[in-house]
């Protein structure tokens, strides 16, 4: 558990946020939280405690990031919470002056999950990496991707296990020569964006650590969002793996490289806007030289689709060793109704049925019809 925040006072009288989500008109993941009764700086959110990661890594930018547009949330620092798994991102809720828990491998999704739908007065933040989320923890996050529990999943991407010092995993490209893999990778490596928009996640966004503007619009999008959001976050491993993003990162490549999606604009890149995406006969997307396909033929970006069929097809769009032609941005805001909310109306309803004493009623609601009374 962190150190806790400064003991809190009242409960102030909240009468919600009114911060708008991706889509106009609906309800924010803000809305009914607590709010503070003083501004809030990004010093109120640090701790005391010593940052122990290596000297450079991206995990320093993304909690600079965090810390400072939670204030704008103008959410108390007590009803924010942090929870992670294992590796050296999961060190995150040490750094927040929020609650949190570092909880165990694989496994934060899960306990997040009884979190948000138990306190539906908390902002719950799930933060983990590419080994923790999509290994061992996989099973727990696809669930609750499908679920659409209201919760935010920060999923740091470096592309190897940094906390073990070195190992593949399961976003590596095919062929990495790493310690565990001294002759290359034989494994396909994960899309955690494609896999997230396979799960039906509500919410599905890619940003980058070293790009602070960006990174800070996703994280505020996410915060807004009512319901399962998941950000994949590549940062670099500057000890195993350095360089691993920088094609997308060095001003020398990054324009032929990057694909910046905006929500109802043409998809198009390049220094001068020269390439852009189209949709082929055949229904799939390819990139295409502007000047030679025109505008009127190229996609435009439509993160509100209930159909998630084009924003999948974007994901494949990078390749899958060098991530040439990757793109960042929302790919995926749409509503549904919260497993949260869907659950409390099923304890409101059952809570109607009060005619019989509470006992009775609960061997009711365990026993079920189907019973049978066996005698001699």
């Amino acid at each position: 558990m962190t150190d806790q925040p400064s003991a809190p006072g009242p409960t102030p009288t909240n009468n919600g946020h009114n911060g708008q989500t991706g889509q106009p008109g609906q309800k924010s993941a803000l809305q009914g939280l607590p709010r503070t009764e003083l501004p809030l700086t990004t010093k109120d959110f640090k701790t005391d405690q010593e940052v122990r990661w290596c000297p450079g890594c991206g995990d320093y930018a993304v909690l600079a990031a965090v810390q400072s547009f939670l204030p704008e949330l103008e959410v108390r620092r007590e009803n924010i919470v942090f929870i992670s798994g294992i590796g050296c991102s999961s060190r995150f809720p040490y750094y927040m002056n929020t609650y949190g828990m570092h909880s165990i491998h694989g496994r934060a999704p899960a306990i997040a999950t009884g979190l948000a739908i138990s306190r539906p007065d908390l902002s719950v933040w799930v933060v983990t990496g590419d080994g923790d989320a999509l290994s061992i923890g996989g099973n727990h996050l696809i669930h609750a991707l499908r679920r659409n529990v209201n919760l935010k999943v920060l999923l740091f991407n470096n592309r190897i296990y940094g906390l073990t010092k070195g190992q593949y995993s399961p976003t590596s490209e095919q062929g990495k020569i790493t310690k565990s893999t001294p002759l290359g990778s034989l494994d396909v490596p994960f899309n955690p964006v494609s896999l997230a928009l396979g799960a039906e996640a509500s919410f599905v966004a890619r940003t980058i650590d070293s790009d602070r503007k960006h990174l800070t619009s996703v994280l505020r999008a996410a915060a807004h969002h009512r319901g399962t959001a998941l950000v994949e976050i590549y940062q670099n491993c500057n000890i195993y793996n350095d360089g691993a993003f920088e094609l997308l990162k060095s001003p020398d490549t990054r324009d032929d490289a990057l694909i910046r999606l905006d929500h109802a604009e043409p998809v198009r890149f390049g220094d001068e806007g020269q390439h852009g995406v189209a949709r082929m006969p055949d229904g799939t997307l390819r990139v295409v030289e502007v000047e030679e396909h025109g505008t009127n033929s190229l996609l435009v970006h439509d993160a509100h689709a209930e159909n998630p069929e084009v924003a999948f097809a974007l994901s494949r769009l990078a390749d899958p060793t060098s991530l040439r032609t990757t793109a960042i941005g929302i790919y995926r805001d749409v509503y549904r109704p919260t497993y949260d909310d869907l659950l409390h109306q099923q304890l409101a309803v059952a809570a109607q049925d009060n005619d019989a004493p509470e006992r009775e009623r609960l061997e009711r609601l365990i026993a079920g019809n189907d019973t049978w009374t066996v005698t001699a």
